[in-house]
This record gives structure tokens, sequence and C-alpha cells, in this order.
């Protein structure tokens, strides 16, 4: 059952035919998340990095998901296993949480991580600077950082990848709660404090992080 939803995630498609619905799901808890930290900004300072833009990008999180969905042409489960390694990111890096303002050149760059570890043919990193708006050596700059600031830690256990799987379909049952709900007011235990991703990873994850550690 649990495979069968995993594949529902990353094969179905959205509205318009051609975006599967992982994209769709990723770029709302994306936003969800950069805009709550946003909020935080407000209340403590946060890390500025390699990832920090001077401006917020004028392109959507889900305009610049698709446009590298649409370019890059790496499998969609490279958009899982990115999404894994963007919250073990700010899980290791807890002064540097998903904001506005770094949130497109953390997308890109842990998309192109993803697609070197996972598929068999990937662009280089000429290619995917273009497709995300950057120069080369940016983008060769924000890989190194990003790997650093990983651990190096980029397997993924399947059990895991099934986790981030369910936890996007929770996103989705989010998306389409009736309009009342999303008036209910929210917990107010995240204000003043970073929002994170997502925290959840099972014995078999912390075990593997635990041997590449050692």
């Amino acid at each position: 059952m649990a495979e069968a939803e995993t594949n529902t995630i990353i094969n179905d498609k959205d509205d318009q035919e051609t975006v599967p619905k992982i994209i769709t799901f990723l770029s709302s808890l994306l936003q969800r998340v950069a805009e709550s930290n946003d909020h935080c900004r407000l209340f403590q300072s946060q890390k500025i990095s390699v990832f920090h833009g001077l401006t917020r990008p004028t392109i959507s999180i889900k305009s610049y998901l698709e446009r590298i969905f649409k370019y890059a042409n790496c499998s969609p489960s490279c958009f899982v296993v990115a999404y894994v390694y963007l919250d073990r990111f700010v899980q290791m890096q807890p002064s540097l949480p998903i904001n506005s303002y770094n949130v497109h050149r953390l997308l890109i760059t842990s998309v192109l991580v993803s697609a070197k570890f996972m598929d068999d043919m990937y662009y280089n990193n000429a290619y995917y600077a273009k497709v995300g708006g950057i120069s080369t050596v940016e983008m060769n700059l924000l890989e190194v950082d990003f790997l650093f600031g990983l651990g190096f830690q980029l397997n993924v256990a399947p059990t895991t990848f099934h986790t981030y799987c369910t936890f996007l379909q929770r996103e989705m049952c989010m998306q389409i709660q009736s309009p009342l709900q999303q008036l209910l007011p929210q917990p107010s235990f995240n204000i003043g404090r970073p929002l994170k991703i997502h925290c959840c990873f099972n014995e078999d994850e912390s075990s593997h992080q635990h041997q590449l550690a050692v």
C-alpha cells in the first residue's frame, strides 16, 4: 500500500497534465515554510549564507520548481530526495532556516546534487546554472557549500524515501481541506522560531547517519 501511495505522489500529474504532483506539493510546503521563517526574521537574527540573495526573487517557488522540472530532465524521484536533502540541511544548519531569500538557491542546488546521486545521466553545473538563473561559478560554490552542510550524507534509505512521500501526501490533504478549516487558528508554538520542513528520521536512517559520521 505504501509503495502504491509513493508511486502516486511521484507519477500522478496535476491539472496541467504535465507536472507530477510532487512539484505542486513540495512547492506548497516550501512556500509555507519560507513565509513562516520570513516572519521569524522579525524575532531573531538568521545567519546570512551564500544561498541568500539581496532581494526576494520575483519568480514564485512553484514556477521555479516547475522550471527546474521542465529543463533539468531528472527523474521525479530526485525531487523527493532533494526534499530529504533540504530537511537534512536545515537540521544540520539550524542558523540557516529556509526563507524567501535563500529557498530558490537551495532548491536548484538540492536538485542538482540529487540528480547526480540518483540518475545515471544528468546535466553539468553550467546547465543547471542557466536553469537556475545564476552563474556557473556561483552554482559550483553552492554545490560545495551544500555538500559540506549535509556532511556529505547523501544516501537515502527506502524507508526514509517512503516516509517523506507520506509527509507530502499530508501536504496534499492540507491543500484540499475546506476553506473553513483554513480559517481556523493555527498553533502558535512556532512564532519567533524558524519553522523546519519536517523532522522524521526512522531508526534505519539514524543508524545510517551514525555510520557515516563514524
